[in-house]
């Protein structure tokens, strides 16, 4: 019985240490993350992605359904 209740014991020390340790980790990367400016806009030379043309909604709509999107 001694022996079933240390183990038990072992293994929710065993889970507060890696759930505290996770938690820690989580914090620091939210930190770091948290000082990272993602809205800035590109530096060097960029090539716009998305152009609106003047398509059509039926163009669009066969375009969608063609690539399975």
């Amino acid at each position: 019985m001694v022996q079933w209740i240390r183990d038990i014991l072992k293994v929710f020390i065993l889970f507060v240490g890696c759930t505290c340790l996770f938690y820690v980790g989580l914090r620091y990367m939210h930190t770091e993350y948290e000082q990272f400016h993602r809205y800035d806009p590109p530096e060097g030379p960029s090539v716009k992605v998305f152009e609106t043309d003047d398509e059509s909604f039926v163009d669009r709509l066969n375009l969608f359904l063609r690539l399975g999107e």
